[in-house]
């Protein structure tokens, strides 16, 4: 497992490995964003910009092809008010390599099994702040550590006993699932997938072109 607090990074040995994921020999790599009414503005849009911002260093174009997915292509009111059109419903969205789950509202049997599914073939799952909430409802956080918003420790500890809750982490990433504090945090958490994915140096240039300054990665 990796753990990230503050500055300083900590790793432990676990069942599953946070090693360097492989990008694809050609193409980009497909990211879904899971979305549902009331999804958290910066819980998405701030790994959208890392994400989008980074470019492959074999190719120089865009390493990632990024969109929207929700139960339908009905339009979303998320956090302030915004309307977004998700580019995608559940049925018809391309398989990701990459799922990014923000806090949001949507937690039907259908969105449960898409993330369940979809999972088994990705790189690698993440939840932003309380999306961690809907990540744990699935089952595949069962006997690992998580992370989430600080003022959701206790309701994620009492609401998911067989979760351990990681206090005071910016992300945690347990190979093929992470999850990241709140809010700004998934912007970190972002830039460590992109870290596994291409190494620190394109990493740090993404944060850098980005003027962000946070160490929390």
């Amino acid at each position: 497992i990796w753990r990230l607090a503050g500055n300083v990074a900590a790793t432990e040995t676990s069942g599953t490995s946070p090693n360097a994921l492989s990008p694809p020999a050609s193409g980009k790599i497909p990211v879904a964003f899971l979305l549902s009414d009331d999804a958290v503005m910066i819980d998405f849009a701030g790994p959208w910009e890392v994400f989008q911002d980074t470019p492959n260093p074999h190719t120089k174009e865009s390493a990632f092809q990024l969109y929207t997915v929700a139960e339908s292509r009905k339009p979303l009111r998320v956090s302030g008010g915004m309307k977004v059109i998700p580019d995608y419903s559940l049925n018809d969205a391309p398989p990701p390599k990459v799922i990014v789950i923000p806090a949001q509202r949507g937690e039907s049997p259908t969105t449960l099994e898409w993330i369940r599914e979809t999972s088994r073939h990705a790189d690698i799952t993440m939840s932003i702040c309380t999306g961690a909430f809907l990540l744990a409802k699935t089952g595949l956080l069962d006997g690992r550590g998580a992370t989430t918003h600080h003022g959701g420790y206790k309701a994620f500890e009492v609401e998911y006993p067989s979760v351990r809750v990681e206090r005071g982490m910016r992300y945690v990433d347990d190979g093929n699932l992470a999850s990241s504090g709140g809010l700004s945090s998934g912007i970190d958490l972002a830039l460590h997938v992109v870290e596994r994915y291409f190494g620190r140096a394109v990493a740090q240039a993404t944060a850098d072109n980005m003027e962000y300054q946070g160490q929390g990665w």
